[in-house]
């Protein structure tokens, strides 16, 4: 019996970006919850960006936010895996070395200095992200989750120096082909399901997950029911057991009202 599922959302729920879901996939997920089946978004996303995509029914659902290092529900922190702050300064001026943004990622803000109107607006409308734009990123005073390094294309080819350097020191994961998120070692979407198994009794076989990118690979070990979307990369379908159909004809919509 499914007794939980998780859900990536960009690539997997929506478009990379997107901001509106299937309103059916709130039903059914409702549906679902009546029958004692768990439901967690798991992105690479703020909290607050989640919180808004399921705002019908933010309050039924868990939240596995920024790659795992924020786990929680309706706003509500229950285990937050923070960075070294020396160890965040580091990366935050390598990543500039190399002609990218970077984005830092607090428990409940991320914070900018590049002040990019196109990129900002982007991300409170689009991501629908908390932000605030500050003279210098290292300058500010508080907890850090995720340092994010972004790029329009190919972050992938464009991080390489990076991921080689802080190998061992971080959690390095690309996510589509603009983001490349760091978190502390150990952290990743796999290891929040797992907390979130531990804490409600809920075993890798009674639990089914979405996924379509790199950082998502680590959830789909969790989850006996794994599955990659149609559009996944190549990697993310060599480890799932199942495949589903694309994110842009509902492949996740459609295997969860299978289940009812």
């Amino acid at each position: 019996m499914i007794k939980l599922i998780v859900s990536d959302i960009d690539g997997t729920l929506l478009e990379d970006g997107g901001h509106e879901l299937n309103p059916e996939l709130f039903e059914v997920i409702l549906k679902l919850r009546d029958r004692g089946v768990q439901f967690a978004a798991a992105s690479g996303r703020q909290w607050a960006s989640i919180d808004t995509l399921f705002d019908p029914i933010k309050e039924r659902i868990f939240y596995l936010s920024d790659n795992g290092a924020y786990v929680g529900c309706a706003a509500r922190n229950l285990y937050l895996n923070t960075i070294d702050r020396d160890l965040v300064m580091d990366i935050v001026r390598d990543i500039r070395a190399e002609g990218l943004t970077v984005m830092l990622s607090g428990p409940d803000v991320v914070y900018l200095d590049q002040h990019d109107p196109e990129f900002y607006d982007w991300l409170i409308n689009g991501y629908k992200f908390r932000v605030k734009l500050v003279d210098d990123v290292t300058k500010v005073d508080d907890q850090f989750i995720k340092i994010s390094a972004y790029r329009k294309t190919d972050i992938e080819a464009a991080t390489v120096r990076l991921r080689e350097k802080y190998s061992g020191k971080l959690k390095m994961a690309i996510s589509g082909d603009m983001w490349m998120d760091c978190m502390a070692t150990g952290v990743n979407k796999g290891q929040a399901v797992k907390l979130l198994q531990d804490s409600l009794g809920i075993l890798p076989e009674e639990t089914m997950a979405f996924g379509d990118q790199l950082n998502d690979i680590e959830m789909l070990q969790q989850a006996y029911y794994s599955f990659a979307i149609g559009n996944a990369r190549p990697e993310v379908k060599a480890v799932a057991r199942f495949e589903a159909d694309t994110n842009v004809n509902d492949g996740v919509l459609k295997v969860l009202k299978l289940l009812l």
